[in-house]
């Protein structure tokens, strides 16, 4: 014969659902809320275009301003050192000459330099490169 216990015990359960609009309210809260630091960066006086096609490129960028400072991807560099550069630069998977190099030059820039960057960069074993221009309004 079995005999059959009885527990009489209090079972309680805890409702999540609040607690789970609470963590996405603060979650909200804090993004909204928060400040996102701006990166310092390099003002251009780019020239104006009014066929300009806009291009998204994760490639490489080189500026150039009218005190013939150059950078490339924001480090500064000087024209001897901007070939050594694009040679190390590792371009992982890609094939160097479908990588691309968007050049930046301020319009004060005279064509002769912008050329001489050109190239450097065919040089080095890139031959995909984009003139970044500012759009006429």
């Amino acid at each position: 014969m079995k005999c059959k216990i009885q527990q009489n015990g209090i079972s309680s359960t805890i409702d999540m659902t609040p607690m789970i609009d609470i963590v996405f309210q603060l979650i909200l809260f804090f993004l909204v809320s928060t400040t996102f630091a701006l990166l310092p960066a390099i003002k251009l006086n780019l020239p104006l275009s009014k066929t300009a096609s806009g291009e998204n490129s994760k490639g490489i960028t080189i500026l150039m301003t009218e005190n013939n400072d150059i950078y490339f991807n924001e480090k500064k560099v000087d024209i001897d050192s901007l070939k050594t550069e694009l040679i190390e630069y590792d371009v992982k998977d890609i094939e160097r000459q479908a990588f691309p190099i968007v050049i930046e030059a301020e319009s004060e820039v005279t064509n002769g330099k912008i050329v001489n960057i050109f190239d450097i960069i065919r040089e080095s074993g890139f031959s995909v490169i984009n003139l970044r221009t500012a759009t006429k309004k």
